[in-house]
């Protein structure tokens, strides 16, 4: 009971801040809209507020892109849906950053996050008003008489006799599962900032050290910065967005630079909840707090669509690597030794093929022509897609 009620109390002292009428609205919006409707205003307001943005700023070149364009591509972004209507080097590097951030809270795991954050607000809200009865009604006058509301008296009790509302077990259910969401919020919100943040690190890094993909972006005036968050940020949220006209394949010898972003085509796709499942047991090891165990346990409880059983994770990566593999195979014996790997050493052809085929299942960036590709290998990226 005591536990409950402490961030019962911390939660009214917060909500303080804000006024009245913001509080009603969120209220009304977690327990009266339905999560599809909330998608459709979030992204509706989003795509038309980037639209906006783009159409107020500067592009590089002196042809403006018409508005249907540049709204197309601001949908498109904020979707991660990928589709191109304007060649990426029209944009300037301020438009390059509002794609990246239009991307950045379009990706899924961001919006898992949020849908995250109205759970433990409902959750909340819904426990509180269970377990802790109305204040008692105050004395309402009318015309010099006193109305009294219902007055019970408690019986005597003993030392040792507890109220009967706290036979509630609010450690092992309520609180525990509250703070369970409110780990699994910071957790989430952890590993999407981590994992991006030391991808870009490690892009920029590579694009300041190695002279040839240095090169690529001065010779097209693209910052490294903004070309390594940019590019980050799109394959995390599978969108498959880059900042050169022709996507990756002007770094397709550059091996290193297409090992460094390859994870992150799994972290923030399908490979996610078992990333996620391994980040809460890692911390659940090291802290040792009650939480992460009833996480891992009750994961169906929680109500995340990417808290998934050990059992169904290990499926999941199964999956991952065998379709994967098969494309590969197919993808390595079909074209090995076409015009679509001249130039390429062994080693290059071995990295670009697993990029190719990752992306064509998952972000959608592309290291090679697919124009230049068999028939066959496209069937088979159509049907893995």
């Amino acid at each position: 009971m005591t536990n409950f009620a402490n961030f019962n109390q911390k939660h009214h002292r917060f909500c303080s801040f804000f006024p009245h009428s913001l509080r009603f609205l969120l209220r009304f919006v977690a327990f009266h809209v339905h999560p599809f409707f909330i998608q459709l205003c979030y992204f509706g307001i989003l795509s038309l507020l980037g639209y906006l943005a783009l159409k107020n700023s500067n592009p590089r070149t002196p042809v403006r892109p018409n508005d249907l364009d540049l709204f197309y591509t601001s949908v498109s972004a904020s979707t991660v849906s990928s589709m191109v209507a304007v060649e990426m080097e029209v944009f300037s590097n301020s438009q390059l950053i509002l794609l990246t951030f239009l991307m950045f809270v379009g990706g899924e795991v961001f919006i898992s996050m949020l849908d995250l954050l109205f759970a433990r607000y409902k959750f909340r809200n819904r426990v509180s008003t269970n377990h802790f009865p109305p204040t008692p009604e105050k004395p309402q006058v009318h015309d010099n008489h006193v109305e009294l509301g219902l007055i019970s008296i408690p019986q005597p009790q003993s030392e040792n006799q507890k109220p009967s509302h706290t036979n509630v077990p609010f450690k092992d259910t309520d609180t525990l599962t509250y703070n369970s969401l409110t780990y699994l919020t910071l957790v989430v919100l952890g590993y999407f900032v981590v994992v991006q943040l030391v991808g870009f690190s490690l892009v920029s890094m590579y694009m300041t050290l190695v002279p040839s993909a240095r090169q690529v972006l001065k010779n097209k005036d693209i910052k490294i910065a903004t070309f390594s968050l940019f590019t980050i940020v799109s394959t995390f949220a599978s969108c498959g967005f880059v900042p050169t006209n022709e996507n990756m394949m002007v770094f397709k010898k550059s091996s290193g630079l297409l090992l460094l972003i390859l994870p992150h085509v799994f972290l923030g796709n399908t490979l996610y909840p078992p990333c996620l499942r391994l980040v809460i047991m890692g911390l659940r090891k090291v802290s040792r707090r009650e939480e992460f165990s009833h996480m891992l346990k009750n994961f169906k409880d929680i109500g995340y669509d990417h808290m998934l059983s050990g059992l169904h994770c290990c499926f999941l990566v199964a999956t991952v690597l065998c379709l994967n593999v098969i494309q590969f195979v197919m993808f390595w014996s079909m074209e090995w030794n076409t015009k679509t790997m001249e130039g390429l050493n062994f080693y290059e052809k071995v990295v670009g093929s697993l990029f190719q085929v990752a992306n064509a299942r998952h972000a959608g960036e592309s290291v090679f022509d697919l124009s230049s590709l068999s028939s066959a290998i496209l069937v088979v990226f159509v049907v893995m897609m």
